[in-house]
């Protein structure tokens, strides 16, 4: 579609180009749409003249912002008209959030559009030979773009549209840009309205920024202007608990360490898993979900937090922090999958180090920790790596890393080390049960042998949960090396005749 910017002139001379399409050209980065301004009275016209040259699908998706979509069927091209939100251009670009957003470029100016089709089936597209004499800027915004700062239109601009505090901070992390300290300032000034936009608004911002790898120091700057805390009031209270333990800023501090940790893992998984790279590979697909995860785990802390024998601890708070996850997760309407998920990482989060506890991980413990947790279980260990890392520096994780795929060494050797010494042997407990998952996989999933309908041939049972368990303790024979053919489980299922 090498005529599109052509065929745009001529049906639209009168449009502009407008927001992130110029913004992202200029930065020559592809966007996912184009968007157009237009005059209100031009636009449904337009829509239908365009999608009748384009043989595009055409709806009108905001009746009341006066916005038109056309997606092209060739190419999946997702092109906006946009009636002017004000009495002209420049009222409608003064509107926008940040002056790098409030830029236009003229369709009649013909820029050249480049189409980059991706493997999703859609397209991306960039603007290219735009001629910075065309570029109309009343707020600033050519200069924001070539000092890579993030500055908004007016004081405003929040109270119009709250969840633009959090577009600042995504579009940090995305952009690699700076947020001005007046557009910090009255962030800081509007932090509690972000309670008002619709969940799933926030949820979309999020994912966005918890899938770069700048989330955790733009959450630090969130957390400075109030924002991270009046977004999730759950996690305040973290804030002044286990001090004593944890420093200044207690829990929380501990929170944003662990999601540091997991962004760094996520980011360069074959750096601290070298050996199981491709097997994790999956892991930098899924961000925005483990990084959730970090962010909740231990949300239930301070409510569950006691002092016992002169010690804090925090009994259940990782099963009472799974249901006070959901209902958050709930709130920014994550999918009923995407919760199961995250809520079973962060129940089930001290297993692992509950298996530590033993001086020999058995085959019969991995099994049971694996088949207990499914498709959580390979998610809740990168999490366990973050919570477990963020308890020593950058330096000392260097030094342990090449010692963490090492043979498992005793509880006695690990207490020598102190704390180094206690974070080394965790890690070697993830990495033996990574191991038995991607090398010993008949050790965790073993083949069934049998059937219900042969235990109960065989035993001469009606059906019954009996029937589910003598099925496991065949799989558990299995994983012990006791059974390992079909003859073998039917002599160990008659060995069972006597206990039923």
């Amino acid at each position: 579609m090498n005529n599109l910017a052509q065929l745009l002139k001529d049906t639209i001379p009168q449009g502009y180009y407008v927001g992130g399409i110029v913004r992202s050209s200029l930065l020559k980065r592809f966007s996912t749409d184009i968007d157009i301004a237009l005059p209100p009275q031009d636009v449904k016209a337009a829509a239908y003249a365009l999608a009748k040259k384009l043989k595009a699908a055409v709806f009108e998706m905001d009746p009341e912002l006066g916005v038109w979509r056309l997606v092209t069927h060739q190419d999946n091209i997702q092109l906006d008209l946009t009636a002017y939100q004000g009495k002209d251009l420049k009222a409608d670009l003064l509107r926008r959030d940040f002056a790098f957003n409030a830029l236009a470029y003229p369709v009649a100016s013909l820029p050249e559009i480049v189409i980059e089709k991706q493997k999703t089936g859609n397209a991306k597209i960039l603007l290219k030979r735009l001629r910075k004499a065309k570029i109309i800027d009343y707020a600033g915004g050519l200069s924001d773009v070539s000092s890579k700062v993030i500055e908004i239109t007016s004081s405003h601009v929040f109270q119009d549209d709250p969840l633009r505090m959090l577009r600042a901070f995504r579009s940090s992390a995305e952009l690699g840009f700076t947020i001005s300290p007046r557009t910090l300032s009255q962030i800081k000034k509007d932090a509690a309205l972000i309670t008002q936009p619709a969940g799933e608004r926030v949820h979309e911002e999020l994912e966005r920024l918890f899938a770069t790898d700048r989330a955790y120091e733009n959450l630090i700057l969130m957390d400075e202007c109030g924002l991270l805390t009046a977004l999730f009031p759950e996690l305040e209270p973290q804030r002044a608990c286990a001090e004593v333990y944890y420093g200044e800023g207690g829990v929380l501090k501990h929170t944003l360490l662990v999601f540091r940790r997991e962004e760094q893992l996520l980011a360069r998984i074959e750096k601290f898993f070298p050996q199981y790279a491709k097997q994790l590979a999956f892991a930098s697909q899924q961000k925005p979900l483990y990084k959730m995860a970090a962010l909740l785990h231990d949300v239930a802390k301070p409510a569950t937090a006691k002092m016992q024998k002169g010690r804090l601890r925090f009994f259940y708070h990782e099963q009472k922090g799974a249901k006070m996850a959901k209902l958050i997760l709930e709130r920014l309407h994550y999918s009923r999958a995407d919760i199961r998920l995250i809520c079973a990482m962060i129940g089930e989060h001290l297993r692992p180090s509950n298996l530590a506890s033993n001086d020999v991980i058995t085959d019969k413990g991995a099994y049971h920790f694996f088949r207990d947790l499914g498709p959580a279980a390979i998610p809740m260990l990168l999490l366990c790596w973050a919570d477990y890392t963020s308890y020593i520096t950058d330096e000392q994780l260097k030094k342990i890393l090449p010692k963490s795929a090492e043979r498992l060494m005793s509880i006695a050797q690990a207490q020598k080390t102190a704390n180094v010494g206690k974070t080394l042997r965790h890690l070697q407990v993830l990495s033996l049960l990574l191991k038995k998952y991607f090398e010993q996989p008949k050790k965790i999933q073993p083949t069934r042998l049998v059937t219900g309908r042969d235990v109960m041939e065989v035993l001469s049972l009606p059906p019954s949960p009996k029937i589910g368990e003598i099925l496991e303790a065949v799989a558990v024979a299995q994983v012990e090396g006791k059974v390992n053919t079909r003859e073998e489980a039917l002599a160990f299922i008659r060995q069972q005749k006597s206990c039923t």
